[in-house]
């Protein structure tokens, strides 16, 4: 039964590895080739006049708009090599958390079914929205802030076939890594299903799901994006959502609080080497995850009430 449900997990693994692959590669590609391109500079050029609004330098507008390119790993890259001060780089991150790998990770949420534009609202909106109170609460920070390592240069690459194979690499290696962390996850999640593990997690966190307005077989979806991110989490998300049977509300509330509170470990610990407090931002997700889903599905179930009401009225 054991070697069943591996061998089963592995095929899952590797179809799902295809299915986001053909998203990931290229996408990953192209951002890849525009980076050598005179298009992020123009974006760069051009949001940077609105950065005092957040009360940060015209130069924040580079991680800012690599994050939302590329990924956490190339912004912090960025920001290593430009003087900001602590809280500027914390503001930079809070928004980032919300809102990084906008073109992966939309693309994503639309192979499960959430419509574009909630995926842009949401994201960008808790972004700017998260960047403003920070700036207007906090009066602190105002030291430079200390990275504690030296920022490493990326090599000049210049010549479009040179650009072309660094994309390509790079692509690539987003396969791999999206196939390392997918297959042996589906490979477990499979093993526990057949062993009834996933019905004892998810009566455990059934009253959190139910709070959220969450059926309780939203749990693996959840623990997935929670762990490993929209990106790396998809896959198992995608497959929980058909063998589980998750409605369309609640696959939608479930990304409402992946959206804002995902891969919690991973995207928190990153930005400890930034010398910026990393517990408070950790609090910000997963508070703002809980209150919008909450709100969200409590407007839902009550528009929901109200259809109901009318139709048995007539």
């Amino acid at each position: 039964m054991l070697l069943a449900s591996v061998r089963k997990g592995l095929l899952v693994g590797l179809k799902t590895t295809w299915t986001f692959g053909r998203i990931i590669f290229p996408v990953t590609l192209i951002v890849s080739i525009l980076k050598h391109t005179p298009v992020l500079p123009w974006l760069i050029d051009l949001i940077a006049p609105f950065m005092g609004w957040l009360g940060l330098s015209g130069d924040a507008a580079i991680p800012l708009v690599i994050g939302n390119f590329l990924n956490l790993y190339a912004a912090i890259g960025a920001i290593l090599t430009l003087d900001l001060t602590v809280k500027e780089v914390f503001i930079i991150a809070v928004m980032l958390s919300f809102s990084h790998n906008m073109f992966i990770e939309s693309s994503v949420a639309l192979a499960v079914g959430v419509k574009l534009w909630i995926v842009l609202v949401v994201r960008l909106g808790l972004a700017f929205l998260s960047g403003l109170m920070i700036h207007l609460v906090w009066q602190g920070g105002t030291e430079l802030a200390d990275y504690g390592l030296v920022s490493a240069k990326e090599a000049n690459v210049s010549g479009f076939w040179n650009v072309f194979i660094e994309g390509l690499q790079t692509a690539g290696m987003g396969i791999i890594q999206l196939a390392i962390i997918v297959i042996p996850f589906m490979m477990v999640i499979q093993v526990l299903k057949d062993l009834k593990w996933i019905d004892v997690f998810s009566r455990w966190v059934a009253p959190g799901t139910r709070i959220l307005g969450m059926k309780e077989n939203t749990s693996t979806t959840l623990a997935a994006g929670l762990l490993l991110g929209l990106a790396y989490g998809a896959g198992v998300m995608v497959q929980a959502v058909k063998e589980d049977g998750v409605s369309k509300k609640d696959v939608t509330l479930a990304f409402l609080f992946l959206m804002a509170c995902h891969a919690v470990v991973e995207d928190t610990l990153i930005f400890m080497p930034l010398g910026i407090p990393v517990l408070p931002l950790l609090l910000i997700r997963i508070g703002v995850a809980f209150l919008l889903t909450l709100v969200v599905s409590t407007l839902w179930n009550r528009a929901e009430d109200a259809k109901r009401k009318e139709a048995a009225s007539i």
